[in-house]
């Protein structure tokens, strides 16, 4: 079969794909379960076919060339399109795959989904509930949603919903009456302390006077929270359903966060989403503004 006029290799462009991905060859090379060497040669190639560099070496380290990124995102398009295409013709069902937060998956995105399958029972929703970073340029995942504040480098990343924060705790507990009795209580920490810092600065309340308990999980420090082991800083998008129905009690004021406390919707920098993943996100965004406007 004659090759292509204009088309690269394909081994070396998957070689490309791997490198640009993880900026190194080595690692590409086990990912590929080729050699280095191996690895090295089809960059090479794929340099000499463009006409151009793709990566600049520095010492031990590598990074893309304006046109090395230009080129990179190209790639990872048509690489996902092939997928989209090979699915199609297998008839596999639209998936979309999602890397979430457990507590986000369990107190707001899961009594939601009925409503997306309403819409488009033709796509699978997979949901993946983890604390851990997910590698959305591997393909492991469509979309990610994580907590936090902004700065995702390598990733498109879409503002959800910005959190409001107040202490939360069983009503069987001895009442709060002002901020500073906080400290009068154990207070229950997910994995990070910056919900509880950024309340405390804007209440005026020490927190490094506080007693803690580290439970990583906000599913597992709500859930102690209810059975009156301490007070948990409620994130009023995910307890609000335990507001209503008086597992828990808020009695002190709310501050409104801004983007260090949001939960961002995240995907691979410069790569088209599949259609099941386009049409899950442009859902999950409409959510999230009804939400927020019925607050």
């Amino acid at each position: 079969m004659r090759r292509s006029a204009t088309l690269p290799p394909l081994p070396s462009l998957r070689a490309f794909a791997a490198v640009g991905r993880l900026l190194s060859f080595r690692k590409a090379g086990e990912e590929l379960l080729i050699t280095q060497s191996a690895v090295s040669h089809h960059v090479k190639q794929l340099e000499d076919y463009l006409g151009t560099a793709l990566f600049e070496r520095h010492g031990r380290t590598i990074s893309l060339t304006a046109a090395g990124q230009a080129f990179l995102a190209r790639v990872d398009a048509g690489f996902a399109t092939i997928e989209a295409g090979v699915r199609e013709v297998r008839g596999d069902p639209a998936t979309v795959r999602v890397s979430l937060l457990p507590s986000f998956a369990a107190n707001w995105l899961v009594p939601r989904l009925p409503d997306f399958r309403a819409l488009h029972p033709e796509i699978v929703v997979e949901l993946d509930p983890s604390l851990e970073t997910v590698d959305l340029g591997q393909g492991t995942a469509d979309l990610a949603i994580r907590y936090g504040a902004p700065g995702w480098p390598g990733l498109d990343a879409e503002c959800l919903m910005r959190e409001a924060l107040t202490p939360v705790l069983s009503g069987t507990e001895e009442p709060l009456r002002e901020p500073g009795d906080v400290l009068q209580h154990t207070l229950l920490l997910s994995r990070r302390e910056t919900d509880w810092q950024m309340w405390a600065k804007a209440c005026g309340v020490d927190f490094a006077k506080a007693r803690t308990l580290q439970l990583v999980d906000y599913n597992l420090v709500l859930q102690a929270a209810a059975e009156g082991q301490g007070i948990a800083m409620g994130r009023l998008s995910l307890v609000r359903e335990r507001l209503r129905n008086g597992a828990l009690v808020a009695p002190l004021p709310v501050v409104q966060a801004q983007d260090d406390a949001a939960y961002w919707l995240l995907s691979a920098k410069g790569r088209g989403l599949p259609k099941s993943a386009a049409a899950f996100r442009q859902w999950l965004l409409g959510e999230a503004r009804a939400f927020a406007e019925s607050a």
